[in-house]
């Protein structure tokens, strides 16, 4: 990845706003969607201008793909979901970003999306804490 791609990007406010940081990997900064609901992490490839898979060149596709790989099997080790929904929508922000959400048969909108079904719920500051480490630790694994 080139340094100049690096060094113009900037996470969406959008995406700042709602989501808290917990890692670095080579291509995504991963973050936690503030929504206690639903155990939901969020991987934003961290290059300049890119809003669909395809502005992507073929190796930061792969990449891409190994590190939704490594959220997605973090997530099942932490939080032991019922399933895994992984997807590129963009509709509300444009910045490329990949949801990696943990659902449970009792969760609030089971068997529908998320996205409507209910107003997010922000973690308290104790809770936050909590599932943060608890990610942080199953993602360094």
């Amino acid at each position: 990845m080139s340094a100049r791609k690096l060094s113009a990007w900037q996470l969406h406010p959008q995406l700042a706003e709602d989501t808290h940081p917990l890692a670095q990997f080579g291509l995504c900064e991963v973050r936690l969607m503030d929504d206690a609901n639903h155990p939901w992490l969020i991987l934003v490839p961290r290059i300049e201008h890119a809003v669909e898979l395809i502005d992507l060149d073929e190796p930061q596709q792969t990449l891409l793909i190994r590190e939704v790989d490594r959220a997605s099997r973090a997530l099942r080790a932490a939080v032991k979901p019922h399933k895994l929904n992984v997807a590129a929508l963009g509709n509300a922000v444009p910045q490329l970003h990949v949801h990696v959400i943990a659902r449970f048969h009792d969760d609030i909108a089971w068997p529908r999306p998320v996205w409507g079904m209910a107003s997010a719920q922000p973690y308290t500051p104790e809770a936050l804490i909590r599932r943060v480490e608890l990610l942080r630790s199953a993602l360094e694994a």
